[in-house]
């Protein structure tokens, strides 16, 4: 890393933040500032106020130190005097002065839109947090944060981010990328004694804890894909699987903005979804003429990590599968603590966690500093996360967010608005149904209500005029 040269040259200059959205993700921004020496986070909002003091008091920040305020006047004096501030009007950041980046981490679509724009116009710098906004209108957002000479990125700590740099690197040094993708944060745990695979609940993306129990007939299918069986084990493991909880729609969010960033492409609008050991990936996830499963090369995807108990994980982390297109190169590659397939064509390279507010000081800090964001130079819609019904949904029904059941996602190339295109994902959430949906339908424009005096429709809107189709 070059960070601490990159970052030294500035000495002991601070970069002061603001987070608005105190949940999980956003209060570990919060809580990392004491051991980010040129990173301070002097003022969270969040509508509900115990949030966003909290975030301060998990912090180890003093109670006389924390003060209230919903005036940027009066908030900017308090941070001058070295104290704390929370709000419940994140609005008033835009209008302090010594606030340079905006971290932004509601998750509520148009919400996100409303501050981010704010923040751009404002001057300042956005870490987009809020990947369900981002999946809407990330490209346009990046776009304006140019053109008012700020920088708008997505953060590290998040998976989108961390692959999209993974990418970058290894096309920076010349690797090709077959696949890429990343492992879904719920993992399968293999018991061979008792022929049985769990997963545990988390309480954030897999709520109870499953056991399916694996009959004689189907245990060689829990066994290392043999060469030339990927097809076939991962149907099979499917098979057994089918009533444990798979990806989420969330995971599908993040990897349209991965196909945005990268023209890596989906491998179905469903994506693939298998449950794979580790050291599987380059045996699977990989085209036909390397023995895997995938018909082309440059595709975007995601799997479950099955292990025994006694076996790391992927911690939700990130993959590329790669190759050398040198044959000298390539044996380094596959000989040098990577993980190949059979002949040795491919390998995985992983980065097995994702640290979620911890490393996001990354990203504000280049952003900050440096004037440049830690996603990926080209950010283009070409594909969008879009939503079927998964059971019949009568008119007047509101319609939910990445968790709703009764929807799920698919990505597949983005499309300009009509009665009968298919509605970005996230600009369904909150809404309504206007019209009886039938179970498979997939919902567009038509379906549902038009909010098109929103902050969020109108920048879709905007950058379906500037960008066009994408082919």
């Amino acid at each position: 890393m070059l960070y601490h040269h990159l970052f030294s040259k500035y000495g002991n200059k601070k970069v002061q933040a603001a987070i608005i959205g105190a949940g999980h993700f956003g209060t570990a921004v919060v809580t990392q500032q004491k051991n980010t020496r040129q990173l301070k986070v002097p003022i969270v909002a969040d509508t509900n106020l115990e949030n966003a003091k909290g975030a301060f008091i998990k912090t180890g920040i003093p109670e006389d130190e924390i003060a209230y305020s919903k005036d940027p006047i009066e908030a900017q004096n308090l941070i001058n005097k070295g104290m704390f501030v929370y709000t419940d009007d994140p609005m008033i950041i835009m209008d302090i002065p010594s606030i340079e980046v905006v971290c932004e981490g509601t998750g509520v679509p148009e919400a996100s839109a409303i501050y981010c724009k704010a923040a751009i116009e404002k001057g300042k710098h956005v870490a987009a947090i809020s990947k369900e906004m981002d999946s809407v209108i990330g490209p346009i957002l990046k776009r304006k944060a140019k053109e008012h000479r700020v920088v708008y990125s997505q953060v590290d700590g998040d998976q989108p981010a961390l692959l999209m740099g993974l990418i970058e690197w290894a096309r920076v040094v010349g690797l090709t990328v077959i696949s890429a993708g990343k492992a879904r944060d719920g993992e399968f745990v293999l018991d061979e004694k008792n022929q049985t695979v769990s997963i545990k609940a988390d309480g954030i993306t897999v709520h109870d804890d499953y056991v399916a129990r694996i009959s004689d007939s189907y245990m060689k299918y829990f066994e290392i894909i043999p060469e030339g069986k990927a097809e076939e084990y991962i149907e099979k493991r499917a098979e057994v699987l089918k009533d444990l909880p798979n990806a989420g729609a969330f995971d599908l969010c993040e990897l349209t903005m991965v196909a945005n960033a990268t023209g890596l492409k989906p491998s179905i609008p469903e994506l693939t979804q298998a449950s794979l050991r580790i050291t599987e990936l380059p045996v699977a996830y990989c085209s036909k003429k390397n023995n895997g499963i995938y018909d082309s090369e440059g595709i975007v995807d995601i799997h479950t990590n099955l292990r025994r108990k006694d076996e790391a994980g992927m911690g939700g982390g990130v993959y590329i599968v790669v190759r050398c297109d040198n044959a000298y190169s390539n044996y380094i590659l596959t000989t040098k603590g990577q993980i190949p397939n059979y002949d040795l064509s491919t390998a995985v390279i992983y980065r097995p966690y994702h640290l979620c507010g911890i490393e996001v000081s990354t990203t504000i800090l280049s952003e900050a500093l440096l004037g440049v964001d830690s996603g990926t130079l080209e950010y283009l819609p070409r594909y969008d996360l879009v939503k079927r019904a998964e059971r019949d949904i009568k008119a007047g029904e509101p319609l939910g967010n990445d968790h709703d059941l009764k929807l799920k996602a698919l990505i597949i190339p983005a499309g300009r608005k009509g009665p009968n295109t298919p509605v970005p994902g996230h600009m369904i959430t909150g809404n309504t149904a206007k019209v009886d949906i039938k179970k498979g339908e997939i919902i567009t424009y038509s379906m549902i209500e038009d909010k098109s005096d929103t902050v969020l429709w109108k920048l879709r809107a905007e950058q379906e005029n500037v960008f066009g189709t994408i082919d």
